[in-house]
Parts: C-alpha cells; sequence; structure tokens
C-alpha cells in the first residue's frame, strides 16, 4: 500500500469515525453546578436573621384537580391582561404571578394552524411555570406580614399591561406597612419589577426583597439531547453555570432540600432555559444579590431565586428596590441588545457549545448573511463559499500535493520494486523522493480535518439557535433545523401516503432528495482520482459515500445542504488545480474504472 494511499484510507476513517463517535473523541465539558464558594458575602442585615424565601409549592395548594388545566388555574384569582406586538398573557393578582405567557411571533409547527408557543402556565396546567416576587422577612416583621405567593393583591393602576402602560398592584398588611409593586415591559420580552414598600408604623422592620421562578416538574418538551444544554443557566461575574434538570435533583440537600447558592453576586442573572426559549431573574447589578437552585422533592418543583439585601426600613421610611424579569424567546440580537443595556453577558444565555469559539463567529457570519440574502438555505450556501474561500490556500497547497503525488506514481512503483521486502529501505526512498520533488504526503488530509470542527460548529449552530428554527429554503424544505421532509417511501409526495416520522428506522432508511445528493456528490468528488488497487481500501471508498448518504439523512436538513455545497465546492477546486498543474482527471473513465475491478483488485 503506498504512502498516498494510507494517507486518504486514513482521513477517509478519522472522518467517519469522529462524525459517528463525536461524542466518543470530543465530549462537551461537564457543566458546572452552583457551588458555594468560600469566605462568600452573606446578604443579611446585621440585626437580623438570613432572609429565607418561602417555597412556591404552595402556589399550587389551590389547584386540586390538574385535569381542569388552564381554565381553572386562571380562574383561581383576578387577572390583569398582557397585550404587546410580540407577547399576550396575563398576570394574577395571587401572588401578583407572572404565569401566562404566549409568544405571537412563534408557532409550534409549521403548519398554518398551529398553536402559537406558551411559553408560561399557572400552577394547576401541565408544565406550570411562573414568576414570583415578594419579601422576605427580617426582625420586626412577622412572615404572614410580608406579601408571598398567596398574598391577594389589588390592582390600584391600570388595567391592560402594555408598552405604554404599566400597572401597580399593592398590598396593606394592616400591620403599618403599605407594600406596591409597579410592573412595565417593553417592546420584547423584559418586564421591569419595581418592589416598594412603606413603614407607616414607628418601629423599624427588615426585609429582603425576593424573585423567584418555579417549574414544576421537567418540562415534557425537553429534548434530552446530548449537543443541547436544557436546566439551570446563570451569570455569577462572567462565569456561566449550567445544570441539567435531570442533575438539579443530585445537588447537594441543605435543609432537606437539594439546592445550591452563590452570594454576593454584582453582575449576574438566573433562570431556566429551554431548546429556543427562557426565563431569567436579572437583579439589579449594584446589589450583591444571593442567586441559588433547589429541587422541592414533595411537589417536584425546580425552583430559582435571587434574593437581594435585606433592607432596614425605619418608621415613615421607604424601600424600593427594582430588577428584572426575561421572558421569551433567546433571539442573537435581542440578547445581544439587552447586554448592550446592562445585562452581564447574557449572550452566552444561548447554548454556544465547546467550540464557541467557532459556533459564535459562524452564527454572526450566517445571520448577517440571511438578513441580506432573505433566504437561510442561501445563506448556508453563501457560508460554505465564504469558508472555502478562506481554506483555499490551504486546499490549493493540498491538491497541488495531490497532482504530484499522481506523477510520482511509476517512481513509487519502482522503489517498491527494488525495495522488495526491506521496508526500511523503501520507507528512506519514498523519503527522499518526496523531499527531492517538496511533496507532502500527508497534505491530502487537511482539509477534511479542518471541515472536522467546522461541520460540528455549523451542525450546533443549526441545532440550537432560534434563527435557524422553522426557517425555510424552498418547495418542501420549509425548516432547515429539521431532517429533509422528502422520502423515497411515497416517491417525494407523489404517492399517496405520509413519508415516515422523522426519527424512525424507516425515515433512516427512505431518505430524502438533500441525502441523494449528498451521496452523489461524494461519490462524484471521489471519483476525481482513480480507484486503489487494494481490494480493502477499494471496498471503503465504494460504500464511503452511500454510507455517509444514510448516516446524515436524519441530520437537519441545513446541515445536509452545507456539506452538498462543500462537496460540490471541494469538487470544482479540486478539478481546476488538477487541471492546472497537468493533470487531467479522467471521471467517466474512473467510474468505469472502479466496477472492472476483480476480488484482488486486478482488472478483469
Amino acid at each position: 500500500m503506498d504512502d498516498q494511499n494510507k494517507n486518504l484510507i486514513f482521513a477517509t476513517v478519522l472522518s467517519f469515525i469522529v462524525i459517528l463517535g463525536w461524542f466518543v473523541l470530543f465530549p462537551p465539558p461537564e457543566t458546572e453546578t452552583i457551588t458555594d464558594p468560600a469566605a462568600t458575602q452573606q446578604v443579611t442585615d446585621a440585626t437580623s436573621t438570613e432572609a429565607v424565601v418561602p417555597s412556591s409549592a404552595g402556589a399550587a395548594d389551590n389547584v386540586t384537580d390538574a385535569s381542569d388545566e388552564a381554565t381553572a388555574a386562571l380562574e383561581e384569582a383576578p387577572r390583569i391582561p398582557v397585550e404587546t406586538a410580540r407577547i399576550s398573557g396575563s398576570i394574577s393578582l395571587l401572588g401578583g404571578r407572572v404565569d401566562d405567557l404566549h409568544l405571537k411571533d412563534y408557532n409550534t409547527t409549521i403548519e398554518d394552524d398551529a398553536p402559537i408557543v406558551s411559553l408560561l402556565s399557572p400552577a394547576g396546567t401541565p408544565d406550570a411555570y411562573y414568576a414570583l416576587y415578594g419579601w422576605a422577612p427580617g426582625a420586626g416583621i412577622a412572615p404572614e406580614q410580608v406579601p408571598g405567593p398567596n398574598t391577594l393583591w389589588t390592582l390600584s393602576q391600570g388595567e391592560t399591561l402594555s408598552v405604554e402602560t404599566p400597572v401597580t398592584l399593592t398590598w396593606d398588611n394592616d400591620a403599618g406597612q403599605l407594600f406596591s409593586r409597579t410592573i412595565s415591559i417593553d417592546e420584547n420580552y423584559m418586564f421591569k419589577i419595581e418592589q416598594k414598600v412603606e413603614n407607616t408604623s414607628e418601629n423599624s422592620v427588615s426585609l429582603a426583597p425576593y424573585g423567584l421562578i418555579a417549574r414544576h416538574g421537567i418540562p415534557s418538551d425537553a429534548q434530552n439531547f446530548f449537543i443541547l444544554h436544557e436546566g439551570l443557566v446563570a451569570m455569577n461575574n462572567g462565569e456561566l453555570l449550567e445544570t441539567a434538570w435531570d442533575d438539579i435533583p443530585e445537588l447537594d440537600v441543605v435543609n432537606g432540600v437539594p439546592s445550591k447558592r452563590i452570594d454576593g453576586v454584582t453582575n449576574g442573572w438566573i433562570g431556566f432555559t429551554g431548546h429556543y426559549f427562557m426565563t431569567n431573574l436579572i437583579p439589579d447589578p449594584a446589589q450583591p444579590t444571593r442567586l441559588s437552585v433547589k429541587y422541592l422533592p414533595r411537589t417536584e418543583i425546580f425552583q430559582t431565586e435571587s434574593v437581594m439585601p435585606t433592607q432596614t426600613v425605619a418608621g415613615g421610611q421607604t424601600a424600593t428596590v427594582t430588577t428584572q424579569l426575561f421572558a421569551g424567546a433567546k433571539e442573537w440580537e435581542i440578547l445581544r441588545d439587552y447586554e448592550a443595556q446592562g445585562v452581564y453577558k447574557f449572550i452566552d444565555s444561548i447554548d454556544w457549545g465547546w467550540f464557541f469559539f467557532l459556533t459564535k463567529p459562524i452564527f454572526w457570519v450566517l445571520h448577517h448573511l440571511n438578513l441580506l440574502i432573505g433566504n437561510m438555505g442561501v445563506a448556508i450556501i453563501g457560508l460554505t463559499l465564504l469558508i472555502k474561500a478562506l481554506l483555499f490556500p490551504l486546499a490549493y497547497k493540498s491538491y497541488v500535493s495531490m497532482a504530484k503525488m499522481k506523477e510520482l506514481q511509476p517512481q513509487m512503483e519502482k522503489l517498491k520494486k527494488d525495495a522488495g521486502d526491506d521496508r526500511q529501505k523503501l520507507q528512506q526512498g519514498m523519503m527522499e523522493l518526496y523531499k527531492r520533488e517538496k511533496v507532502n504526503p500527508a497534505a491530502g488530509c487537511l482539509p477534511i480535518l479542518m471541515q472536522i470542527p467546522i461541520f460540528f460548529s455549523l451542525y450546533k449552530v443549526i441545532f440550537v439557535t432560534l434563527e435557524l428554527r422553522h426557517a425555510p429554503f424552498f418547495g418542501p424544505f420549509q425548516d432547515l433545523s429539521a431532517p429533509d421532509p422528502t422520502s423515497i417511501f411515497n416517491f417525494y409526495g407523489l404517492l399517496p401516503w405520509a413519508a415516515p416520522e422523522a426519527g424512525t428506522v424507516l425515515a433512516l432508511v427512505f431518505i430524502g432528495i438533500l441525502p441523494l445528493l449528498l451521496g452523489i456528490s461524494m461519490f462524484l468528488q471521489q471519483k476525481l482520482n482513480p480507484a486503489p488497487t487494494d481490494p480493502t481500501q477499494q471496498m471503503i471508498f465504494a460504500w464511503m459515500p452511500w454510507v455517509f448518504m444514510f448516516m446524515l439523512g436524519g441530520f437537519a436538513s441545513g446541515l445536509v445542504v452545507y456539506w452538498i455545497a462543500n462537496n460540490t465546492i471541494t469538487f470544482t477546486q479540486q478539478y481546476l488545480i488538477m487541471r492546472s498543474q497537468g493533470y487531467k482527471p479522467d471521471i467517466l473513465g474512473n467510474i468505469k474504472g472502479s466496477m472492472k475491478f476483480g476480488r484482488k483488485g486486478d482488472p478483469k
């Protein structure tokens, strides 16, 4: 086996193993959970014990029949409508809970009659998910004298929460403290929560403002896929913290509850993230805040908390604290704008993954190409052209080296014949030949090796970013984040039955148009060179395009579009470079020649 074939086999096998055994070769980093740093600042009042946030579990106690679902929960207490250009829903006066939120710009599927996405839902509904705010009692005030999850607030100002009209809730504890909460919202997904307490008594009181997000059980639509993080996401002064849903109940038990926390965070936020949507508590960055996550086993509730420093309010004084709540879609431009407005590293709430140094710039280019072109599929092809242009100097050297290797074939065969069974003599002769002719036998592997991290990073971008969700290309390809919807099974829609469901064995076997084009493009690219004479090599090369065709058939169609474009451009580059070096590839002859080899590799 000559060195050229060895290198080609090496590159082929390496690429194949990496794609199949992605996780084995490139495991994602272990996500870091919130830990208790040593000597952290305690958010306490000088004369009181540490503020304790009440459990959100009580918010579900009033709903005993979950089968009534949203109707009973929504009618449980008076509600304030929420209506903007992008969201709709309501806020319950019971606890002042933000617990009914729908995203107008997003549908659950690409079908015309698909319902819009529901992000938050009240206690008592499946996948209950909501945000709560209140005050934790300190010195001079009893727990029942502060507003909590089941406090019934009064709407004192406003009727509908909109961009132009905030609403104000009030509650009097009949003990000398008047609480108010003003809620406003911007044109996108950011709520501003202003909490105020006016102490009309003669005595000082101490209390700590808090916010929490509660999620009842693991979401039913959780992907549970290794490439995607879902669960806790938080920022601690520049350090991104992530814990998957399944790992939160495994945290260290504190006071009978699995939980972890960080104290003294001044640039941070905390919440829960899904595939494309999330909620986050965003405290005032100027205030040292306690961030924590816990799991309540009895009610199976996941809960994140943001507790600000304890306030001591003297008689006749007023204390005010303002925080933010993000509840919406993980749109790159929106998160970037919020980051520019002071939400520290908010763009990192998108799961960029281990190859973030590639996924971030790849997405940036793809996003702006889509804005320029207006079609995400064409933008992916444009991205492929840019990547190939950047790698062209390396590809040029590689293809020139491969063309020279073809010219050296007669001399290499002569060296083999002269060396006989003396492998050391053969290797020395080969090295002298390569050095004399200035040929790098490994150059052919470099373009393939460079493509591996790019391929993974683009896969990550297509799978996790919202901008690729339901992004159309043309014809039947209306969601580039989903597998090819066409199938040989129904002859691409001409026969009167549906194609196999994505993810099934039938869908893998009865592949669509894009995987077929992928296999053909790989096959033609392979035929730029004659088939190897070794039977084992010949078999590997013969099967490789079709194995990849079936293997990548279930991937996102946007990724397959990239791979087809990459193969087509590579074919064109290699063909032109080989011609420029005096070697004319005989594609048809190579195809015919590959069909004439016998079992021993000799032409018939």
